[in-house]
């Protein structure tokens, strides 16, 4: 007997280290998830410049489709959508080609910065503080080193909206990306004319903007035969992979959300425009239309815990690791490891880990650990303290979302510096992707589904952990004075 096929959405989701697929029922029940890592190569022609070949990335995109739809046969795909690294573009030449995928981080255009004369007006507008980050200079930057190929660039959109293009042929910018440009009037919700003129970048280059969770058009016919998928499968617009982290977690206004991944954003949804005044913070639209994102950002913190990991435990699981925190009474070594603070005007480029010498029999990996997680916890306090100046957060409460969080001993250090507590739902682990099919649910207006609180941090011991605290900031200094 047949089985009734479920209806389901086809989410593709491109981070900073890797892409992932998956097929997701309209319950927000993931069937099937499957990952390959981004190709980057680095380019001799500029000090710092990351791309990646769009062909090959979509290569990848279908191959992983396919994967995860024949993982389950009983699936009706009705809609499909993407989501995506913010200040990622990909630029378009004639007759649709692809000339270059530049990630969120290439910094190919800093030569070119000094080109904004009056960045603290242009901060007003745009809603973070200009630099090659963002995605106008990185185009500036390829037409003015790549002349050739900058001669033929004919547009260019964000990441998930080019994969919504090579699923629709339809051609769109998404607010909460193009709040990435340093071409978008944050408040406005409008392409800045000036800013393009400013860079040189004519409106023509410039797609339409469209608002997440619309429907784009239907898919391809061409694809709908090559997945084998419902040829009246609609493409929803998507948008940056930090707000559909934050869709997840069902914030209402004024909630602040940790989204622990590669970086950490520590965010604030506002329903009107701010900015901070020193010019520390970043104001996004978010994919729910009538609100901001006011962010500040911890940069790399997760992508330090990975990769620490492979080195003390390469073959363990994170529940040993957790394990093994348990044990660490009394911490042996605290660490500075690079992350970011808004306050500052740079970011640390040496960090490391002090102990006390000659080295004890005391020190475990574990306290090693221990040490990673609480520099990772010292920095998103930071960037919470300035997000607080900037906008008051007065809840007991901080909602938090993305891989990073599965720590418990993280998010219990979180709860003793904030002295709040810290709340995960049972969507946190696949945070964008969730977010990604709540927002096909709203386009399509299937039934909806609730999250549900999965765990809740209380604070404890909180005079210790600021003493800790202290003495983690001493030793942050001390790195910021190695050159």
């Amino acid at each position: 007997m047949n089985q009734e096929k479920q209806l389901a959405y086809l989410v593709v989701d491109i981070g900073t280290g890797n892409a992932r697929v998956a097929t997701v029922l309209t319950d927000g029940k993931i069937v099937a998830l499957r990952r390959e890592n981004v190709h980057y190569e680095k380019d001799a022609d500029y000090p710092d410049a990351i791309s990646f070949d769009p062909a090959c990335l979509w290569g990848q995109i279908i191959r992983m489709s396919q994967q995860v739809l024949q993982e389950t046969e009983n699936l009706d795909i009705i809609a499909i959508t993407a989501t995506s690294q913010r200040e990622g573009i990909v630029v378009f030449g004639p007759d649709e080609s692809e000339l270059i995928g530049m990630s969120n981080h290439d910094n190919r255009g800093r030569e070119w910065e000094d080109m904004i004369k009056d960045k603290s007006a242009m901060y007003k507008v745009v809603g973070r503080y200009p630099t090659a980050l963002f995605s106008a200079l990185k185009l500036v930057g390829f037409r003015e080193r790549k002349t050739g190929a900058g001669k033929k660039i004919t547009a260019f959109t964000s990441i998930s909206d080019w994969v919504n293009f090579k699923f629709s042929g339809i051609l769109a910018y998404e607010h909460s990306q193009a709040s990435e440009t340093l071409l978008y009037d944050v408040e406005r919700g409008k392409w800045e004319a000036a800013y393009g003129d400013l860079f040189g970048i004519s409106p023509a280059l410039l797609p339409p903007l469209n608002v997440a969770g619309t429907v784009l058009g239907p898919v391809r016919s061409q694809l709908a035969l090559e997945l084998n998928i419902n040829p009246k499968a609609r493409v929803i617009v998507g948008g940056s992979d930090t707000q559909m982290a934050i869709k997840s977690v069902s914030p209402n206004t004024d909630d602040v959300v940790i989204v622990s991944g590669t970086t950490t954003p520590v965010v604030k949804i506002v329903d009107n425009y701010l900015v901070d005044a020193s010019e520390r913070t970043w104001t996004s639209r978010h994919i729910d239309d009538n609100y901001f994102v006011l962010e500040a950002n911890a940069g790399v913190t997760g992508l330090n815990y990975q990769r620490l990991k492979e080195i003390f435990y390469p073959n363990e699981d994170y529940e040993v690791i957790e394990e093994e925190l348990n044990k660490v009474s009394q911490p042996q070594c605290i660490a500075s490891l690079g992350s970011l603070i808004a306050d500052e005007k740079s970011p640390l480029t040496k960090g490391g880990f002090i102990f006390n010498a000659p080295v004890s029999h005391q020190l475990t990996r574990g306290d090693f650990v221990w040490a990673i997680l609480w520099d990772i916890a010292c920095s998103i306090y930071e960037n919470y303290k300035t997000l607080d100046q900037v906008s008051g957060h007065s809840k007991d409460y901080v909602l938090a979302c993305g891989g990073g969080v599965q720590s418990k001993t993280l998010r219990q250090f979180l709860a003793n510096l904030f002295n709040k507590k810290i709340i995960i739902r049972d969507t946190y682990r696949q945070s964008s992707i969730i977010g990604a099919a709540l927002i096909c649910t709203e386009a399509l207006q299937t039934v909806s589904y609730e999250t549900h609180v999965l765990d809740t941090s209380v604070p404890r011991e909180r005079d210790r952990y600021l003493a800790l605290y202290k003495e983690w900031s001493k030793v942050r200094k001390t790195f910021k004075q190695v050159k």
